[in-house]
C-alpha cells in the first residue's frame, strides 16, 4: 500500500516537471573561420587558389579567411606581398618561411597544416583540387584524425557540399557532421573569383610569420624525395582549370592524329583532354584523361 502511494505521488511530481528539448548542434556549427592552403608559383598567386577563396566565402557571411603561404626565398616573400591584396575576404597571410617547404612534399606540408590548426583552431580547411591539394590534404586530415571532403562543385551551408560521383555521372549532396576542422578540397571551375571593385584592390590583410620553433621535422625526413617538375610550355590554359575542354576519343586512331585537336584548342582558348579509351590506347598519357570535368567545363568531343 506504501509503495503504491509513493509511486502516485512520484508520477504527480514528475507531471509537473517542464519539459526540456535536446537541439544537436554540429561541432562546426560555430563562428566559422576558414584556412585557405594556398599554391603560388613566380612569386603570385595560382587562380586556383583564389577559387579556393571564393569558395570558403560561400561557407558563412562572417567567415574570416586567413591564408596559407609556404615556401622559402623571394618568390615567397613576393607571394606574400601579393596574397595581402589578392582578394577582399582575405583577412590574414600566415607565411612559413623554410627550405622543408620548397617543394610540395605531402609530409612537410601536413605537420605544418597540423601546427597551425593547433595554434588557430580554424573551423574549416580548403584547397584547389589540384595535384598540390590532393597530395597534401589527405594526409594532413589523417594528422587531424578528421575525414575530408573531396572535389566539393557547390556549397549549400557550412556542413553541406555538393561533389559528383560515379565519375562526374551523378551528383550527391553530403553533410559533415565530425570534428572541426572541416577539411575540403573544391574544384576550382566551380568557383570562379567575382570582379571586385577598386576600392577592395585597395585593401591590404597583414601579414603574420608561422613560429617554426617547434615544428617537428623527425617524422617527415626520408618518407618521399622530391626529384624533378616536368611541365610542358604552353599557351593552352590547364585542364584542371579551363573553362572549355576540346576532347578526343578512340576515332582518332592514334598519336599523331590526336595532334589535330592542338590547333582546335588553340583557336578556342581551350584545353585539351581525352577518353578513358584514347588513354588506354596509349594516344595520350593519363592526366589527359577526362572523367569528372564534364560538370564544371564547356566541352566537345572529336571522333574523326
Amino acid at each position: 500500500m506504501a509503495t503504491r502511494v509513493l509511486i502516485g505521488a512520484l508520477r504527480k511530481t514528475t507531471s509537473r516537471l517542464p519539459t526540456c528539448r535536446f537541439l544537436s548542434v554540429s561541432p562546426v556549427s560555430r563562428f566559422a573561420s576558414t584556412l585557405v592552403i594556398a599554391e603560388h608559383e613566380g612569386g603570385s598567386i595560382k587562380a586556383p587558389s583564389l577559387s579556393a577563396v571564393e569558395a570558403a566565402k560561400s561557407l558563412d557571411k562572417d567567415n574570416s579567411i586567413s591564408m596559407l603561404l609556404a615556401g622559402s626565398g623571394h618568390s615567397l616573400q613576393e607571394a606574400a606581398a601579393n596574397a595581402v591584396s589578392c582578394h577582399p575576404s582575405v583577412s590574414k597571410v600566415l607565411v612559413a618561411d623554410s627550405d622543408r617547404f620548397i617543394h610540395p612534399l605531402a609530409e612537410p606540408w601536413a605537420k605544418l597544416i597540423q601546427l597551425v590548426q593547433q595554434r588557430e583552431n580554424f573551423s574549416h580547411i580548403v584547397v584547389a583540387s589540384g595535384s598540390f591539394g590532393k597530395n597534401i590534404l589527405p594526409r594532413a586530415a589523417a594528422l587531424l584524425d578528421v575525414s575530408p571532403v573531396t572535389d566539393v562543385i557547390g556549397i549549400s551551408e557550412s556542413t553541406t557540399f555538393v561533389r559528383p560521383i560515379y565519375a562526374g555521372n551523378a551528383l550527391c549532396t553530403v553533410r559533415y557532421t565530425g570534428a572541426h576542422p572541416c577539411m575540403l578540397t573544391i574544384r576550382s571551375t566551380s568557383f570562379q573569383v567575382q570582379p571586385y571593385s577598386t576600392d577592395s584592390k585597395a585593401h591590404k590583410a597583414p601579414i603574420s610569420q608561422v613560429d617554426l620553433s617547434t615544428f617537428e621535422e623527425a617524422d617527415t625526413i626520408g618518407k618521399s624525395q622530391y626529384v624533378k617538375l616536368t611541365s610542358q610550355d604552353s599557351e593552352r590554359p590547364d585542364l584542371g582549370n579551363s573553362r572549355i575542354v576540346v576532347t578526343g576519343g578512340r576515332g582518332l586512331k592514334s598519336a599523331e592524329n590526336f595532334k589535330m585537336l592542338e590547333k582546335l584548342a588553340e583557336k578556342l582558348g581551350a584545353a585539351v583532354g581525352a577518353t578513358r579509351a584514347a588513354v588506354d590506347a596509349g594516344f595520350v598519357p593519363n592526366d589527359l584523361q577526362l572523367g569528372h570535368f564534364q560538370h564544371t567545363a564547356k566541352w566537345c568531343s572529336c571522333s574523326l
